[in-house]
């Protein structure tokens, strides 16, 4: 059987080692493998009607080709944030298109996908990515595609699974980085603002405050006050030996008047780029307690570098037994984590729910803190 791996969305510590292990697993089954570069861009972008590899779009995998890869961080693959049930014309390969279309127009181009996986002879696909890249797994695989999926995001948001590839390592960047600006803070005798990733869910600002013990935390789950904040990060930095404060916020959280900072173009899947929530506030907590701030979003920095040894041990484990499925023919599941165990789940049922923080269980919601009420039962990572 010829299998083919990519790799879709934002990139994460431990993608190259979960493509080594199911890659080393295939070839000792004695499947032929291909790496689809760029995501589900390398599928979209590829022209049948062409002679040559276009090697752009496509990479052999071999043993010699991963055998050191899972030393490293991101992916071989490389990435992208294509929806080829969703493509603007503009961004569509030209071959693809007729001549006088709207450029802003949005088309379904799955049955050319599924024309270049006949023409490759791809007859299964192990798929790593968060709920956007596997909303179209799942697709695929309604279309009659043999897919097992992999979940993978620093916010470890994908529903069906207690854990994605990278989250581990994203807290412990995150809890890094803000135990080291607490120099500055300190010295500087400020508040200090630090914005995290998480669009939806706002585990990581949550974890990470919860980890440093921050003295507030703002996540996506939950608007915000700004008065109020202010007033209580003015009372903590007076409360301090050292004369200062720190907090995180999510980068998709909002205040309590709805307003979320984004900006540019929706993506494929019709989001808008977040960041700048944390500047904004730092300016108005300026404004409102008259106190100096310090801004700082972490964004890629949580997101790059090799894996944590929690990471390394997922993704393998994941990348195993992406390539057990496939061997057993049980495909159209999402490899999951559940009770510390790892099982599976129907990928139909990833995107019909959307996994989020337990305001109830692990925040305090008047007070913008971390707060666990109860351990005892509870997943390692409280969500």
């Amino acid at each position: 059987m010829r299998v083919g791996i990519l790799t879709g969305g934002g990139d994460v510590p431990g993608l190259n080692a979960c493509i080594k292990a199911a890659a080393d697993d295939l070839i000792d089954a004695g499947h032929d493998l291909i790496g689809i570069r760029r995501g589900w861009a390398g599928l979209l972008n590829f022209n049948p009607d062409l002679d040559e590899a276009q090697e752009e779009w496509l990479r052999p995998l071999n043993r010699l080709s991963v055998r050191t890869i899972d030393r490293t961080g991101g992916t071989i693959l490389h990435t992208s944030r294509t929806n080829p049930q969703s493509v603007r014309n503009r961004h569509t390969p030209a071959f693809l298109l007729q001549g006088g279309e709207d450029p802003d127009e949005r088309r379904d181009h799955t049955k050319h996908v599924l024309r270049v996986l006949d023409h490759l002879h791809i007859e299964a696909l192990v798929v790593i990515g968060g709920d956007d890249t596997l909303s179209y797994a799942t697709r695929l695989h309604k279309e009659g595609v043999q897919v097992v999926a992999v979940p993978k995001t620093m916010d470890n948001d994908v529903y069906g699974t207690d854990y994605c590839i990278g989250f581990s390592t994203a807290i412990t960047r995150s809890v890094d980085f803000i135990t080291s600006l607490r120099t500055p803070a300190g010295s500087h005798e400020r508040i200090a603002v630090i914005e995290l990733f998480g669009r939806n869910s706002g585990e990581t600002s949550l974890i990470s405050a919860y980890l440093a013990n921050v003295d507030r935390a703002v996540i996506s789950e939950v608007p915000f006050d700004i008065e109020k904040l202010a007033f209580f990060l003015k009372a903590d930095k007076a409360g301090s030996p050292s004369d200062y404060a720190v907090m995180t916020i999510s980068e998709g959280a909002r205040t309590i008047d709805g307003q979320v900072i984004e900006g540019g173009e929706p993506d494929a899947y019709g989001h808008k780029k977040l960041g700048g929530i944390g500047e904004m506030v730092a300016k108005q907590i300026e404004r409102i307690s008259g106190e100096q701030t310090i801004s700082q979003s972490l964004g890629y920095l949580m997101r790059g570098g090799t894996p944590d040894s929690l990471d390394r041990m997922v993704a393998l484990s994941f990348g195993h037994l992406a390539a057990q499925l496939l061997g057993r023919g049980e495909t159209g599941k999402l490899i999951a984590i559940h009770s510390g165990n790892y099982g599976t789940t129907p990928l139909e049922d990833v995107g019909t729910c959307r996994k989020q923080v337990d305001v109830e269980e692990f925040y305090d919601a008047e007070r913008y803190k971390p707060v666990v009420r109860h351990v005892l039962n509870k997943p390692m990572f409280l969500y």
